[in-house]
């Protein structure tokens, strides 16, 4: 029986993996035992996926993304080229900890990580969040956040489609691109009206 998704000859897919239909895993990417991966997702250039790392349906990972063991990624996550993600707050060479010590670190549905952004291990990125270029998340990210820096800091809030969201009022924000409204619950929190 055929594959319903693509792996190009040059990557490598160990045994046991779990890979969704129309999948895409493109040039000299690693998908490594115990992986699943969703459904209609697209795995750029040198993409690693460590053993057991769950990827949800319709994620993106461009050019030189690896998702170490304890990473999960909800549906429709993108991951902006080589952003990176730790599993290890204090990584020895020599004293290894093993994956039972791995701290976790989850990704919600649809957050983005900018180019060249790091999270830091042991966090969860919230729903719809984005995280800008080059930052560094070293903490937990509301949903909705826009997160930009180093270290990352709330820098104002996004739209489900991506826009930032301006104010329209004291506790309401209106996006100008696709016109969802939101309410500012808290000084964190944020909710779709």
């Amino acid at each position: 029986m055929a594959e319903k998704y693509f792996v190009h000859e040059s990557s490598y897919v160990d045994e046991g993996c779990e890979i969704g239909e129309d999948t895409r895993i493109w040039h000299f990417c690693h998908i490594q035992s115990g992986a699943r991966i969703g459904a209609g997702c697209s795995l750029g250039q040198n993409v690693n996926v460590s053993n057991n790392v769950v990827i949800g349906n319709g994620c993106k990972l461009q050019n030189n993304v690896s998702l170490y063991e304890g990473v999960e990624l909800e549906d429709h996550v993108f991951c902006g080229p080589s952003c990176v993600f730790t599993n290890d707050l204090t990584p020895r060479a020599k004293y290894p900890k093993g994956r039972a010590n791995y701290k976790k670190t989850l990704i919600r549905e649809g957050a983005s990580i900018g180019a060249n952004a790091t999270v830091v291990c042991g966090h969860t990125v919230g729903r719809w969040a984005m995280i800008g270029a080059g930052a560094v998340v070293a903490c937990n990210v509301p949903d909705h956040a826009l997160m930009l820096g180093v270290p990352a800091k709330r820098a104002g809030w996004v739209c489900q489609c991506g826009a930032r969201l301006r104010p329209d009022g004291i506790t309401f924000l209106r996006c100008s691109s696709c016109g969802r409204n939101y309410k500012q619950e808290t000084d964190e929190q944020i909710k779709e009206i």
